[in-house]
């Protein structure tokens, strides 16, 4: 998605339809890339709707640049990434227990 009006136009149209699930969240790190720019890398999951534990399917690691103009914050990039870990379930396992501590 690129820019505010197809971003608003996608989500309004995934949360209308279905039910969202709880989600989870651990900052991992923020770190400051000069005076107006800064990187917040996040584990994230998601417990489904009438459940009580993570999904570890759609554990994922996020980072977000924010770039500050004027004096406001603003999002300039936002990636989600999937926390598949292939061939490696012993950290799918850790990081879902690491975010059910959370719970």
């Amino acid at each position: 998605m690129n820019g505010r009006l197809q971003i608003e136009t996608e989500l309004k149209q995934v949360f209308a339809n279905h039910t969202t699930a709880r989600y989870v969240w651990k900052i991992e790190e923020i770190r400051f890339l000069d005076s107006q720019t800064a990187l917040l890398r996040a584990i994230v999951g998601m417990v489904p709707p009438g459940k009580k534990e993570l999904n570890s399917a759609t554990n994922a690691i996020q980072s977000l640049v924010a770039i500050k103009q004027n004096d406001i914050w603003k999002i300039s990039l936002f990636q989600n990434t999937p926390a598949q870990f292939h061939g490696r379930p012993e950290l799918v396992d850790a990081m879902t227990k690491e975010l059910s501590k959370l719970l």
